[in-house]
């Protein structure tokens, strides 16, 4: 093991062994493209663009994605400043809660035991942290350090159901949403972020709660969380509505 691919553990959890995710395919990449610079194209070109991106998601899913294969990680001293670590939220101004200790997660959908989290009760279970790089769909990347609680650690709180093949993520950036696959979302390093840089989550990085995954392209991280459910059909996403490829990995 290499200094560069140690990840950061603040509590003992299971062990990873250190491969290189696959970086974004062709398919992925030249949707991605196209979706960023605003092309539309005619009735077949979005036809083609749609099959292009269904073929991406399969192969993303089911031949990329494998809990032994992760994003690499970095030193501290490697980290963008947080100046040029740009910030994203679809609302403006910056989405903030008026009552922050009112603020819970909830937990449902297709599970044995819904229950609400409070940001105390999420910081007390498993923690990881790790320095990622983050990329963006629009080409940019910044190298940054998040904690938070494995998104495993909470799916054996709640006991999803067999039936639950996906988790939808619901956000207070009024009209954001998101969703993953089962196996994106219990890949170790798939976490619930609450803090970034050492520090708790401001509002320009999604505070109290957001997803990560260092795996993922920036907009199927979903800020603000305010709940999760597991689901049977895939759901949609904010920009995936507008044609981004629903999987998003790199």
């Amino acid at each position: 093991m290499t200094e560069n691919s140690k990840i950061e553990r603040v509590e003992p959890i299971e062990s990873f062994s250190r491969r290189d995710l696959l970086r974004l395919g062709v398919g992925a990449g030249a949707a991605s493209l196209l979706s960023a610079c605003g092309w539309k194209g005619g009735k077949l070109g979005r036809s083609a663009f749609a099959a292009a991106g269904d073929l991406n998601d399969w192969a993303g899913e089911h031949l990329w994605l494998s809990p032994s294969r992760l994003a690499p990680t970095y030193e501290l001293a490697e980290r963008t400043p947080e100046a040029a670590f740009p910030a994203y939220f679809i609302s403006r101004p910056v989405p903030t809660l008026a009552d922050p200790a009112a603020w819970g997660l909830e937990i449902g959908g297709l599970v044995s035991r819904p229950m609400r989290l409070t940001l105390d009760q999420l910081q007390t279970l498993p923690r990881l942290t790790y320095t990622v790089k983050h990329h963006c769909v629009e080409g940019w990347t910044a190298i940054g350090t998040w904690t938070g609680v494995p998104l495993a650690a909470v799916a054996a709180l709640v006991e999803p159901l067999p039936s639950a093949r996906y988790l939808r993520f619901e956000s207070f950036d009024p009209g954001y949403y998101n969703g993953f696959d089962l196996k994106s979302a219990m890949h170790p390093q798939t976490i619930l972020a609450y803090a970034f840089s050492d520090r708790p989550l401001t509002p320009q990085r999604g505070a109290p709660l957001r997803l990560y995954s260092p795996v993922k392209l920036g907009y199927k991280m979903t800020k603000y969380l305010t709940r999760i459910d597991w689901t049977a059909d895939r759901p949609g996403g904010y920009w995936e509505d507008r044609g981004y490829p629903w999987f998003g990995g790199i």
